[in-house]
């Protein structure tokens, strides 16, 4: 019996007969739903549909020529890098790319004091420079440099970001270079200088910075060439080399020289990154234009090789409290105007545009050179009106014509305007000593009497010219003495109609003032032009005993590398002028222009000093020209536009200018008598206001009751006969005295 209710299927007993057994049923199959009906496409749809078939085969096609162009753009690009790599010389021929040379000036005792030209310190290596050199420059220009393949798209990517961010163009201000790139960039892309092509360097520079998107893809496939070719160190060591790098360095060990007096091989911390900050604009933070401003941007580059690690925290506190500090002569850009004069001296070939490097010794002595800097500065600081436009220059040369400083102007730098050299102006009473000389080379006695005395003179085309003396007075007969230490016209104007204004031109023009000396009687009074180092020169004449000399400031000249000089010195001692001894009566003459006459401002205490002032029509020009047994010393004052002076003589400011000056250079020097002759018979020769004359001593002479005789006496002996001569006495001193005059 089946159960009922179980669930399961009843029991069924086996077949006992053969037979298939029955199939089981087939589930009925499931029934489809229906397909919606399919309406029919719209227009936008089937727009729609075409075009993103079309783009889809356009993008087919561009992938198609596009991945077979950029693997042609990469062949073309490998073979265009493999190409300039192959080109590339040696490192070696590339170090030194200078179009022109150098010149080193030594000082006297040969220190360098100043440069020209395109200076190159010698090739050195990246491992040769000192480690912090390397750093800075690495940690300032390109900080993943060591491991680009010589473009970085990351530093481009963030340059052009900062410009386009500052409002500039995308390629203007950041570049994004290299170290790599920036080399490419002073090789020029590996383009020589071509006179005929570039005007001058300048030009040859100005077109290897150009900033061109091909100009930028050109320094990248020659970066990458550099790369292919070089060594990373070889690459630096270019760079380090050619970089410009202000005041006209060019490589790292020049100016490492230049700042500091130093090899790149042995700068500080502190020195290597003002070094690497003058990369970004040498001109700008050059420490001899700035040095508190190249140190602010040291600054900056210490911060920078902190970040990256290569200064460690005592390291960067040693460069930030002792940054570097410019060599002596940076610091003082000693002789600047004398350097200038220097190169102009010399043949232009090996001067101004030599090719070589060249170093010249000098006569320069950076000691004299400050003291005339220093009193420049001081007088006009402390005497001179606040504002005042006025402009003074500074010579002093030993007797042979050495020049050991020069100061032309007040502001003396490289460059400028050198009244010492160029400024051609009226001399003035300066130029009396001439007249002198020439009258006593021609045999006339200091004590010789001339008349001060009112006096006019007819000139061809110009009528009647009557000269007067500075105080507009009249002083009767007085020695050539009086009539020179008291700077008097008139007398100085009667001596040179005597003796021939021919006479006085020769020996003014023997003694080196060049030029045209002025042909009428005003030639006595200075009417002619002239500079201040032709005038010191020919002073200088008269020091040395009457011999001319030429100016000189250039000792030799030699090729660096080389031991012996190409040339020799410019100038020196030449031809005698006037006798000897006539050269040491006119100087005796001009130290009394100094203990009595309108020089006395130029008086040092415990010296002998000679000299003589001049100012010129309506004070246009003053000067003061003097010496001491070892030197002499020039000073000009005045206005460039000629604007006449106020209240200033040459016995005024620029005979203080003189003192100050030679104060300063003969301190600590044991004084030295001058090599003067007084005149025979001794005596002042001075006439008192009262019409007698004064002995040395400033007591007047007794008179014998004759002017004419008392005058006679002290002309020919400096004192008349003592109180009591008689007549026989008297008539043996006019007796001697009518023979010196004749020339018997």
């Amino acid at each position: 019996m089946g159960r009922q209710g179980s669930g399961k299927p009843p029991l069924v007993a086996d077949r006992r007969y053969g037979g298939a057994p029955p199939k089981p049923a087939r589930p009925a199959p499931k029934r489809r739903a229906a397909a919606p009906s399919r309406r029919p496409r719209g227009p936008v749809r089937w727009v729609l549909g075409a075009l993103g078939g079309l783009l889809r085969f356009l993008f087919g096609v561009i992938w198609a020529v596009g991945w077979r162009m950029g693997a042609v753009a990469v062949l073309v690009l490998g073979l265009a890098v493999a190409y300039d790599a192959m080109k590339l010389p040696r490192v070696s021929a590339l170090v030194d790319g200078r179009a022109r040379g150098s010149v080193t000036l030594l000082d006297r005792s040969g220190q360098p004091f100043a440069w020209r030209g395109d200076q190159f310190g010698g090739m050195i290596t990246a491992d040769e420079v000192s480690p912090h050199l390397v750093n800075a420059v690495v940690a300032t220009e390109d900080r993943r440099f060591w491991w680009h393949p010589g473009i970085d798209p990351q530093g481009v990517a963030s340059a052009i970001r900062i410009n386009l961010s500052e409002g500039r163009g995308p390629l203007s201000g950041n570049g994004g270079s290299t170290i790599t790139q920036q080399t490419a960039k002073l090789l020029c892309l590996g383009r020589p200088f071509d006179p005929s092509q570039w005007k001058d360097e300048a030009a040859y520079e100005a077109d290897c910075r150009r900033t061109t998107l091909t100009r930028k893809v050109q320094e990248a496939i020659y970066a990458m060439a550099m790369e292919l070719r070089y060594s990373k160190e070889e690459i630096l060591t270019i760079y380090l080399n050619r970089a410009y790098l202000g005041a006209g360095t060019r490589g790292f060990e020049a100016a490492a020289q230049r700042y500091f007096g130093v090899s790149a091989r042995d700068v500080t911390p502190a020195e290597a990154a003002m070094l690497a900050g003058l990369l970004k604009a040498p001109t700008t933070y050059a420490p001899t234009n700035s040095l508190e401003r190249a140190r602010d941007r040291a600054n900056v580059v210490v911060g920078l090789m902190a970040e990256q690690g290569y200064l460690d925290a005592a390291q960067v506190a040693e460069a930030r409290e002792h940054p570097a500090e410019l060599s002596g002569a940076a610091a003082t850009r000693t002789g600047g105007a004398f350097a200038d004069w220097v190169m102009d001296s010399g043949p232009e070939f090996f001067t101004r545009d030599t090719t070589e490097d060249v170093t010249i010794r000098t006569t320069l002595d950076p000691r004299i050179q400050r003291a005339a800097e220093d009193a420049l500065t001081s007088v006009f600081a402390n005497q001179v009106r606040a504002g005042s436009k006025a402009e003074a220059a500074i010579v002093v040369m030993s007797s042979d014509g050495a020049v050991r400083a020069m100061v032309g102007g007040r502001e003396s730098g490289a460059g400028q305007f050198n009244r010492a050299t160029m400024a051609l102006r009226q001399t003035g009473s300066s130029f009396k000593p001439f007249v002198y000389a020439a009258a006593l080379d021609l045999g006339m006695h200091p004590a010789d009497v001339i008349e001060d005395t009112p006096l006019c003179m007819s000139i061809a085309g110009s009528g009647n010219w009557c000269p007067d003396n500075y105080d507009h007075q009249f002083k009767g007969p007085i020695t050539l003495i009086q009539a020179l230490a008291e700077s008097r016209n008139i007398p100085a104007v009667r001596l040179s109609e005597l003796v021939g204004r021919e006479n006085v031109r020769n020996v003014a023009a023997q003694f080196g003032i060049q030029g045209d000396l002025a042909l009428g009687p005003a030639l006595a009074l200075g009417a002619s032009e002239s500079t201040l180092i032709q005038m010191t020169g020919a002073y200088a004449g008269i020091l040395n005993g009457g011999s001319a000399v030429t100016p000189y400031g250039l000792v030799d000249l030699t090729l660096q590398g080389e031991e012996e000089p190409l040339m020799g010195v410019g100038g020196g001692i030449r031809e005698r002028v006037i006798r000897e001894d006539a050269a040491r009566e006119l100087m005796w003459m001009m130290w009394r222009v100094v203990e009595d006459g309108t020089g006395q401002r130029a008086r040092i205490p415990g010296w002998q000093i000679a000299g003589k002032t001049g100012t010129t029509q309506a004070a246009r020009d003053a000067w003061f020209i003097g010496f001491s047994a070892d030197y002499v010393t020039g000073v000009w004052m005045g206005y460039d536009d000629n604007t006449p002076l106020k209240g200033v003589t040459g016995g005024g400011l620029p005979a203080d200018i003189w003192r100050e000056t030679m104060t300063r250079v003969l301190d600590g020097e044991a004084p030295r008598p001058l090599p003067m002759a007084p005149p025979a018979g001794g005596g002042g020769g001075f006439v008192q206001p009262n019409g007698l004359l004064a002995d040395g001593s400033g007591e007047p002479f007794q008179s014998t009751g004759d002017p004419a005789t008392d005058a006679a006496l002290a002309a020919a002996f400096g004192a008349p006969a003592p109180a009591g001569a008689n007549d026989e006495e008297k008539n043996a001193v006019l007796d001697t005295l009518l023979s010196i005059l004749s020339g018997q």
